[in-house]
């Protein structure tokens, strides 16, 4: 309780968490040191209804940091799409063998839906797979197709198996184009992109600057690290955005 009185000292901020958040909530959150940090996680807690073992588990798998380094990567688009996204994700819970297939990814997806959901974050809503468009009497696919409740806006997935290649960044912004012109409805913002890579190049995409175009480029993992070399990968990775970041304002 000591610890408690001396975290959220302000009445103002506290009186609301504690009509929303029991208190096992509060003492999974005292912990935490950073200040940000712990908003976080107590803001998430109550926007995405998380239950006390959820929150211990995105304590985990470190989520206040991977977002962290997403929004790094967005730094030049409006805030709300950048916290509403993550790097890397964790698609640890699919089960996937070594030699899979991007169709293997998708349909394991698809079967856990509900965690990949819970992965991307709170306000994505399922939409579509192989989403079909036609381009010069040409069909062509998009992955997955999702609707970010909050942002009002259409986000395509596209799934590659291999190391981020820049060329992605033209296909990506081909089905962007194609979903403003023909999907977007009344009322909606302009659809975003996530492509998502087994490994990137943090340079291949600082260099063409693909916030500024919607599009976020994230890692994703099949298998959790041990807690020491995630948190290694994290601290360096976040050290690299932020580097990049504050010599961009220095040019």
């Amino acid at each position: 309780m000591m610890q408690f009185a001396e975290v959220f000292s302000d009445y103002q901020i506290v009186a609301p968490l504690a009509r929303q958040l029991s208190w096992t909530h509060f003492t999974i959150i005292i912990p935490i040191k950073n200040q940000d940090e712990r908003d976080y996680y107590a803001q998430q807690s109550i926007e995405s209804k998380w239950s006390k073992r959820e929150l211990r588990r995105q304590l985990e798998r470190k989520s206040f940091q991977r977002k962290e380094i997403a929004q790094l990567q967005l730094s030049e688009t409006d805030v709300e799409i950048q916290t509403g996204f993550k790097d890397p994700y964790f698609l640890d819970f699919l089960g996937l063998k070594e030699g899979y297939l991007e169709n293997d990814l998708e349909g394991e997806i698809l079967k856990e839906l509900e965690h990949f959901i819970l992965e991307l974050g709170k306000g994505f809503a399922f939409v579509e797979r192989q989403k079909r468009i036609i381009l010069d009497g040409m069909d062509l696919y998009i992955d997955l197709l999702f609707f970010h409740r909050k942002l009002k806006r259409p986000v395509a997935i596209e799934l590659k198996l291999n190391k981020f290649k820049p060329a992605y960044k033209g296909q990506m912004e081909l089905y962007l184009k194609w979903l403003t012109k023909n999907e977007k409805q009344e009322g909606e913002n302009a659809p975003i992109g996530l492509i998502l890579c087994a490994e990137k190049s943090n340079e291949q995409i600082e260099l063409p600057e693909m916030g500024k175009d919607g599009i976020m480029v994230a890692e994703y993992w099949t298998e959790l690290p041990p807690k020491s070399e995630l948190e290694a990968k994290l601290i360096q990775a976040y050290r690299e955005a932020k580097k990049r970041l504050e010599q961009k304002k220095l040019l």
